[in-house]
This record gives structure tokens, C-alpha cells and sequence, in this order.
């Protein structure tokens, strides 16, 4: 009777313990993987999400850039990393849709992952060089068909959204490029500014200020709807190559396994941040759109993941990308 007594406390304490155990979380600093170079678009959306989170958690949100192989090798720490909720991956179209269906995962982009929320989002857009002879999209067709074992386009990576970007618009307008590959968006504009590229599609936020500042040109933005810091910027349909619309979101992940209330409590911390003025207006400066309130769910990730994706793999597939 004593023993089956000591037996029964045993297991209590052990439950008490494994529940404070889940209210501590977090009790150490979290790592927010970011699988791209700093001064990206990817890298900004993980430094403002991870300042304003720890204020909610409790514990400060550590960014680690880990390059390479199109965001993959970043995510890959994340689907290998311990499902305890101290290990984050922030992913957006590249490393969790067109990563997926260009290189040889030891994981699934979609089954591999616990999502915890969309983050923002913002469009792709036409851009080039300033001595470019083309002052507007129908300019700029028309000297790809005349050039086009000349002209040259930044990628950022074999499948990334710039690459699939520029192909997609390449294809529809029957024009050709160059690609040259760069580690992340931030080189790559880089080059565009200096003129050691022709053109790009790249991510409307990132390359604004050198817009506004008239270091680059740009032709359209790749959206239905006009981008709403530069207003004067046609949308392609506007512009004369209707219909190329591509998104460029951001997503927040954790590994398989994660507990569902870890899981709640990092989603808690996107939402509360999102939230936050200082921050809305941080990413409105940006020229980045957060999502609405009902978008912010483990779930509606999931479902804008896996539509994507379903978009996305056979248009990736029958454009026979291979890794470089």
C-alpha cells in the first residue's frame, strides 16, 4: 500500500514538474534562423519581428544568418534543430515554395515544418539599371528581343522568387536574359545600383529607397493593385504584360514536433507585435503589408503554404531549373 502511495506521488510530482516545466517556456533566449545574408528583405522582417517578440516572451530573440543553397541550408537547421520552441525559422516564397521543387531535401517544406504564422508581405517589380535604354515596360520588351544574348538579370539563387520572377516574365513577353546568381537580395541590388547588371526582379520594399533616391529604374510592379509607396509605379497589367502577378510573402516556422502551446505562444507574440503601432508603421515605412487579423493563424499559414505551393511546383517543374 506504501508503495503503491510513493508510486502515486511519484507520478504527481512528475506532473507538476513537466507542467511548470511547459508554463516556463521560454526560460533562455530563442534562436531566429534567418537563411539569408544581412540586408535582405528576409533578414529586416526577422529583426523588427524578433526586437518586438521578446518583449511578449520574455527572452531576448537571438538572429542567425545562415546562407546558402536558396534559404535551404537555413531551413534545414530548423527542420533538424530540437522541437522545444528555442530554435525559429523565419522562410518566405523561396526556401518554402520554390526551394522545394529545385533542390534535394533530407526534408519536406511543407510536412517537415509547425507553422507558426504568416508574416508580411510585399510585391516583386521590374527593375533595372539607370543607363538602361528603356524608360518604360514595352521599351524594355522590345530591347530584351533586341539584345538577348546581351542582356544579363540578378537572381538570387537557382528557384528563388527573383529567378522564378524573372523567368515567368521572360516566358510570357517572349524575351530571353542571362542569369547571374547572387547569395541574397541585398548583393544583388548592389550590383543592379553600380550597373554590373542589367535587371532584376526583385522585391519591391528592399529596393524602394533606391528608387525614391534615383539609383535604379523601375518598370512594373508584378501585382494586381499598385504598390502604395511608389503610386506612380503602373502595375504590368498597366503596363503592357497583363496577368504576371507574383506575391512575395514571409512565414514564421518551427521544427516537427513542436508542443501545440509553444506553438500558441510564439503565434501570441507575432499577433501582439503586429500589433504594436511602432511596429505597423515600421513596416508601413518599409513598404511591407501585414497580414489581417484572421490570417495570422498556425492554419492560415498552412493552407497559403500548401496553395502556393500547389501553384507554384508544376510551373517551377516545367521550367527544368537545375542547380547550378
Amino acid at each position: 500500500m506504501k508503495m503503491l502511495s510513493f508510486a502515486a506521488a511519484l507520478a504527481v510530482a512528475v506532473g507538476h514538474a513537466a507542467s511548470a516545466h511547459a508554463q516556463a517556456y521560454p526560460s533562455h533566449p530563442i534562436t531566429m534562423i534567418v537563411p539569408f545574408p544581412p540586408g535582405g528583405p528576409t533578414d529586416t522582417v526577422g529583426r523588427v519581428m524578433a526586437e518586438r517578440m521578446k518583449t511578449s516572451l520574455g527572452q531576448t530573440v537571438v538572429i542567425e544568418n545562415v546562407t546558402g543553397a536558396g534559404g535551404t541550408i537555413g531551413i534545414g537547421r530548423v527542420a533538424r534543430a530540437d522541437p522545444d520552441g528555442y530554435t525559429l525559422g523565419i522562410g518566405q516564397w523561396t526556401t518554402h515554395v520554390g526551394g522545394g521543387a529545385i533542390y534535394p531535401l533530407q526534408f519536406h517544406v511543407l510536412n517537415d515544418f509547425e507553422p507558426v504564422s504568416l508574416l508580411t508581405s510585399s510585391p516583386l517589380w521590374i527593375v533595372g539599371k539607370n543607363d538602361l535604354p528603356a524608360k518604360n515596360l514595352r521599351e524594355l520588351i522590345a530591347w530584351l528581343k533586341a539584345n538577348q544574348d546581351k542582356a544579363s538579370a540578378a537572381t538570387v539563387g537557382a528557384g528563388s522568387a527573383a529567378h522564378m520572377c524573372m523567368i515567368y516574365f521572360l516566358n510570357n513577353t517572349g524575351t530571353s536574359s542571362q542569369f547571374v546568381p547572387y547569395r541574397g537580395g541585398a548583393p544583388a541590388l548592389q550590383d543592379l545600383v553600380a550597373g554590373q547588371v542589367d535587371l532584376g526582379c526583385l522585391e519591391a520594399s528592399q529596393t524602394l529607397g533606391h528608387y525614391r533616391g534615383g539609383k535604379i529604374r523601375v518598370f512594373a510592379v508584378m501585382a494586381k493593385t499598385r504598390f502604395f509607396p511608389a503610386p506612380d509605379v503602373p502595375t504590368v497589367d498597366e503596363a503592357g504584360a497583363p496577368g504576371l502577378h507574383f506575391p512575395f510573402w514571409h512565414g514564421l516556422w518551427v521544427p516537427k514536433g513542436t508542443p501545440k502551446d509553444i506553438v500558441a505562444k510564439l503565434n501570441a507574440a507575432v499577433v501582439e507585435a503586429f500589433a504594436d503601432p511602432a511596429v505597423r508603421k515600421r513596416f508601413a515605412d518599409l513598404g511591407m503589408e501585414i497580414p489581417p487579423r484572421e490570417q495570422l493563424t498556425p492554419q492560415a499559414l498552412y493552407a497559403h503554404h500548401k496553395a502556393e505551393i500547389e501553384k507554384w511546383w508544376p510551373i517551377i517543374k516545367a521550367a527544368n531549373i537545375k542547380v547550378e
